[in-house]
């Protein structure tokens, strides 16, 4: 590939050690040509707006903005690879569309494989490549979630999801593995990324898909239950069974 060719690409970290580290590393991919690096949060938007890169490699933990933020408040929508020594913000990173998520301190056998990922998901740098972020960034049904276990990232097919229920300060969502995935997210932003013909709110505390749902029953006292095909019976709320009546023709 040749350097005009080249994916440009800015380096972000508020630690000069950390960016020299990187430039060296991808200094001998000769499809990468970075073209310049930033050092905080603001300084990030700046550079981005101005570079234009196709591709940024970006800390999370940074002076100023979070990383999150700096992609939030960019005009330029690159390519991005998420940088951090906290796992926390994986599932934040994958929502607003990034290519990856490497946990710092990483080398050259975990970087070789994020771009591997960032070639399958690129190709060839096109005029398109920003379009497709683009598409990644739409505020539309998701559909997988990235959730954390540990030091790893699990995957989870949105049409597998069961039912999801409110647990304190995070959600829990049952796809039949043998315990439910938590999820740190509030019902209701994730509410808001799921597709509403689909997934339904039934109670404060859960959402069912209805692909799942065996059938709508009322019970003895009166309440109206849903009947998850697995068996599962959960509660609906008076106000969503009025909700519910109205799906029906």
């Amino acid at each position: 590939m040749t350097t005009e060719a080249a994916v440009r690409t800015l380096v972000v970290d508020d630690e000069p050690v950390a960016r020299a580290g990187m430039r060296q590393m991808l200094a001998e991919v000769e499809w990468i040509a970075c073209i310049g690096e930033a050092s905080n949060g603001p300084d990030a938007v700046a550079r981005i707006d101005e570079l234009k890169p196709d591709l940024v490699f970006l800390d999370i933990q940074m002076p100023g903005l979070l990383g999150t933020q700096v992609l939030q408040c960019s005009k330029h929508q690159p390519f991005v690879v998420f940088t951090t020594a906290y796992a926390e913000f994986a599932v934040t990173a994958f929502e607003l569309g990034a290519l990856d998520y490497v946990l710092k301190p990483f080398g050259q056998e975990r970087l070789a494989a994020t771009l591997d990922r960032i070639r399958a998901a690129i190709g060839e740098p096109l005029p398109s490549a920003l379009d497709r972020l683009g598409e990644a960034l739409a505020q539309g049904p998701v559909s997988r979630l990235f959730i954390r276990n540990g030091r790893t990232i699990v995957p989870v097919a949105v049409d597998q999801i069961r039912w999801i229920e409110a647990v304190g300060d995070y959600v829990a969502v049952h796809d039949g593995s043998p315990s439910p995935h938590l999820l740190h997210l509030s019902l209701a932003r994730l509410e808001q990324r799921l597709d509403a013909e689909r997934f339904v709110r039934i109670h404060r505390t859960h959402i069912v898909n209805l692909d799942r749902v065996s059938a709508f029953k009322r019970q003895i006292n009166g309440q109206l239950v849903a009947e998850m095909a697995d068996g599962t019976k959960l509660g609906v709320s008076r106000a969503r069974a009025q909700e519910l009546r109205s799906l029906a023709h």
